[in-house]
């Protein structure tokens, strides 16, 4: 994980007005969404695995899942995400193992981030700030 500090950090909005600014960049809710925090993720490449910048968030005024819902933005960071390029051998036997646990572990949840990917989320970031700054 890489933070990269940000003038959107701590700032409130109401989600609906984000999605409505964000969706049409490419961001999406990401993974490890519940009722007491989300992320914007916007997918940066899939190198070997998959690279993201993920914007946090966590509300302030209602439930995430409640109309009118304010949140407040966190410090965005780039995950890099490294996969296996084979099967899994701790995966499991039999047919409900393979229905339950059909995918490779991650090799590295939280690889090193390459310079480039760095360099462009620093610079999605900036773009983030215009669109919410505007």
């Amino acid at each position: 994980m890489y933070k990269i500090p940000s003038k959107i950090e701590g700032k409130q909005f109401q989600l609906y007005k984000l999605e409505q600014l964000l969706k049409p960049k490419g961001y999406s809710i990401g993974g490890g969404w519940d009722y007491d925090q989300g992320y914007f993720d916007m997918k940066m490449a899939n190198d070997d695995g998959y690279q993201f910048l993920r914007v946090p968030f966590t509300p302030v005024d209602g439930q995430l899942d409640t109309r009118g819902v304010v949140v407040q933005l966190g410090i965005p960071f780039i995950l890099n995400h490294v996969y296996q390029n084979d099967v899994d051998d701790d995966a499991g036997v039999g047919y409900a193992a393979a229905a339950f646990d059909q995918f490779a572990e991650p090799k590295d949840e939280d690889g090193n981030i390459p310079k480039k990917y760095i360099d462009y989320g620093k610079e999605l970031v900036r773009e983030l700030e215009h669109i919410l700054f505007s």
